[in-house]
């Protein structure tokens, strides 16, 4: 997994003396994701600090599968790495269940082993498992996200959209209660783009105990779930059904129209 994307080359990150967070302990049985009062900076090249994240909260419901959107340079993805915990919040509460998996937006910094069945069960080494149970895991896994007719190929030969289906059914394998999604139709055709999401809706029907936050920026993709938030400036300012939150971003779509034309 290649890690040199959470951070460009012009900022460095919130050194580990100023974190001051906490984690929650009595995280209700029915949500899987709580964050409060989130914030996160970084300091630049030129030593000053630029806040990312401000009192940023959000809670995700167990079982379902939850989009996040927001104009580019609003905190998303951050935010998506904090919960992920490959960053850590200068402050705030957060609570996440665990296992968890951080799938990427390019494929090709996770999925690196040569055929679809190694790759699945490279992580499941970590486990203390049988050789029928590794199987079992994988062939669940990849039934779970379409991919059984692939078990066998080269990942050299899958499509983005097949590989991001790859690395979804790696985190099940390794029975994650929660899968993290950074923007992972962007470079994708429609067909890939169907089917990624289709994964991931078929992966939460598979087990009541997995939970999904996707970042993306399709509005389209917003019918697919069950629940969204809209970010802005570092925050939550909204969070409800796609189709509210679709008509939410479109109102302030049209008043931008409408103001820069007055």
């Amino acid at each position: 997994m290649n890690f040199s994307a959470l951070c460009g080359s012009s900022t460095l990150l919130t050194p580990l003396h100023a974190i001051a967070y906490t984690r929650s302990s009595d995280l209700a049985e029915n949500i899987a994701i709580e964050a409060q009062n989130l914030n996160f900076s970084i300091r630049t090249r030129q030593g000053n600090w630029s806040p990312i994240l401000k009192h940023c909260s959000l809670r995700v419901p167990s079982g379902q599968l939850w989009m996040l959107l927001g104009p580019n340079g609003c905190g998303k993805s951050t935010l998506l790495k904090i919960l992920a915990g490959l960053l850590k919040p200068t402050n705030g509460t957060l609570d996440v269940r665990k296992p968890k998996s951080f799938v990427f937006q390019n494929p090709d910094h996770q999925v690196v082993m040569p055929t679809v069945e190694a790759d699945v069960s490279f992580g499941l080494g970590k486990f203390n498992l049988s050789e029928d149970e590794v199987r079992n895991r994988v062939s669940k896994s990849l039934e779970a996200v379409g991919m059984s007719p692939y078990i066998k190929r080269s990942v050299q030969t899958l499509s983005g959209g097949q590989k991001q289906r790859v690395a979804i059914a790696g985190a099940l394998a390794e029975a994650c209660k929660v899968i993290l999604l950074d923007e992972l139709t962007t470079f994708l055709d429609e067909n890939d783009q169907i089917g990624v999401i289709t994964a991931v809706k078929n992966s939460l029907k598979a087990s009541d105990e997995v939970t999904a936050l996707w970042v993306t920026h399709r509005l389209e993709e917003l019918e697919y779930a069950d629940g969204a938030f809209y970010m802005e400036k570092g925050r939550v300012v909204k969070d409800g059904s796609g189709s509210s939150i679709m008509d939410y971003i479109k109102a302030k779509q049209s008043n931008y129209i409408n103001q820069s034309h007055a």
